[in-house]
C-alpha cells in the first residue's frame, strides 16, 4: 500500500469536525519534522493552525484544511473508518480536503525545493476567521499560494481555479400586522407583502458574467412566516437569500438594488466573500505545466463552485491558484475519492513546487 494512501487513512480516522483537528496535526507534524521541516503552530481560540516551513523565504505557502464537515445520515460504513470500495477511498474528508493534503505531505518530504511552507487550518468548513485568514498575517515572507483544494470536475486535472465567485448573503425581514384570518382587514398579510418582493429577486438578471466567471446567482435558502396556527395571519415573514457574485455585481451594487425593491423592509447583510481573479503568473502557469505533463491534460480556468481559503491570499494582494482532484460526493454521504488519482497527484504537486 502507498505511503499516500496510509496517510489520507489514518487522517479519514480523524474525526476533525471544525474548527476541532482531532489528532490530523498529530499524525503530520512528524512526518514533515523528518524531512528537515520547521513546524510551528499558530492557534486562536478553538482553532489550530500548523505552519511548517523550509528555508527563508519567501515562501510558496501550500495551503489546505483538515476540518470537515458533519457526517450527516445515510452513510454505508462508518464515515471516520476509511473503506475501499470500487476503486475508492470512502470517507468523511476523503475528498475535501484530506486526499490533497495527505499528496501535499509526500509530496513535500520528496521534494528538494527549498523557501516552501505548508499552512494547515482545522477552521476552512467555519467561519474560516480564526484559521488561514488570521494565520497569514502571523507569517512573514508570503510571496504565492497554491490552495489545494478539489478543483477536477471529471477527471484529474481538467480544471483549475485562478479565482472565485463571492458570496453575499441577506436575511430579510418583511412587516405586516398580526391578526385573524377571518378579519383580514384588520391585519396585514407579512407573506402577501413578501410574495411580489421575492417575485422580482428571482427574476432580476444581476449580471451576464464574463469570460472568467459565470453570471452572479441567487438563491433563496430559508423561508419563515406564522406561528403555526392556521387561523392566525403572519405578522412577519423572513427570508434567506445568497449571492454567488461575480465582479460585475458587487457587495454594494447587490445590496443597493435589492434594498430598492424590497423598500420597507429590514435588513442584515453579510458580506461573506469577495471576488477575485489572480493574474496568470508563477503559480497558475506551474499548475498548467505541470498538470499537462503527467496527465497531457491542460487545464481549464474555472471559478465556479464554492469559497475558499484562496480569498485570504487574495486580500493580501498575494498571487494564488487552487488545484485539486476529483470529490466524489463532496459534503455528501459517503464523500471519496478515486484511489488511482492519488499518486499523480503526488507527482502533479512535486512538480508544481518545482515549476511555481
Amino acid at each position: 500500500m502507498s505511503s499516500v494512501l496510509n496517510l489520507l487513512q489514518d487522517l479519514v480516522r480523524c474525526p476533525s469536525v471544525t474548527p476541532n483537528e482531532a489528532g490530523c496535526f498529530g499524525v503530520i507534524a512528524p512526518i514533515l519534522e523528518a524531512a528537515e521541516f520547521t513546524v510551528v503552530f499558530i492557534n486562536r481560540n478553538e482553532t489550530s493552525n500548523l505552519w511548517a516551513y523550509r528555508g527563508d523565504g519567501p515562501y510558496l505557502v501550500v495551503n489546505g484544511h483538515v476540518d470537515v464537515v458533519p457526517p450527516g445520515p445515510g452513510w454505508s460504513s462508518d464515515p471516520f473508518e476509511p473503506t475501499r470500495r470500487d476503486g475508492l477511498l470512502i470517507g468523511r474528508g476523503a475528498c475535501d480536503m484530506k486526499a490533497s493534503v495527505a499528496a501535499a505531505v509526500t509530496a513535500l518530504t520528496q521534494s528538494s525545493v527549498t523557501n516552501i511552507g505548508l499552512l494547515l487550518t482545522s477552521d476552512e468548513e467555519g467561519m474560516g476567521l480564526d484559521g488561514t485568514e488570521y494565520a497569514i498575517t502571523q507569517i512573514a515572507g508570503i510571496d504565492r499560494a497554491l490552495v489545494i483544494e478539489p478543483t477536477s470536475v471529471e477527471t484529474l486535472g481538467d480544471f483549475y481555479k485562478p479565482g472565485r465567485r463571492g458570496s453575499v448573503t441577506v436575511q430579510i425581514t418583511v412587516p405586516g400586522i398580526q391578526g385573524h384570518v377571518a378579519y383580514p382587514d384588520r391585519a396585514k398579510n407579512a407573506v402577501h407583502s413578501l410574495a411580489p418582493i421575492l417575485d422580482e429577486l428571482v427574476k432580476t438578471k444581476w449580471d451576464d458574467g464574463d469570460e472568467f466567471f459565470p453570471p452572479t446567482s441567487m438563491q433563496v435558502f430559508q423561508l419563515r412566516a406564522g406561528v403555526g396556527a392556521s387561523n392566525v395571519i403572519p405578522g412577519d415573514a423572513a427570508i434567506g437569500i445568497n449571492w454567488r457574485n461575480s465582479p460585475l455585481s458587487s457587495y454594494a451594487t447587490i445590496q443597493e438594488r435589492t434594498e430598492r425593491i424590497a423598500s420597507g423592509c429590514e435588513f442584515v447583510w453579510l458580506d461573506g466573500a469577495r471576488p477575485f481573479l489572480s493574474p496568470p503568473a508563477r503559480v497558475a502557469a506551474g499548475i498548467q505545466a505541470a498538470v499537462e505533463e503527467v496527465t497531457g491534460l491542460r487545464p481549464a480556468a474555472s471559478t465556479g463552485g464554492g469559497t475558499s481559503d484562496a480569498r485570504a491570499f487574495a486580500a493580501h494582494g498575494i498571487e494564488v491558484a487552487e488545484f485539486g482532484p476529483v470529490p466524489v460526493r463532496m459534503h455528501g454521504a459517503d464523500e471519496a475519492i478515486q484511489i488511482s488519482d492519488l499518486e499523480p497527484l503526488v507527482t502533479i504537486y512535486n512538480r508544481i513546487f518545482e515549476l511555481a
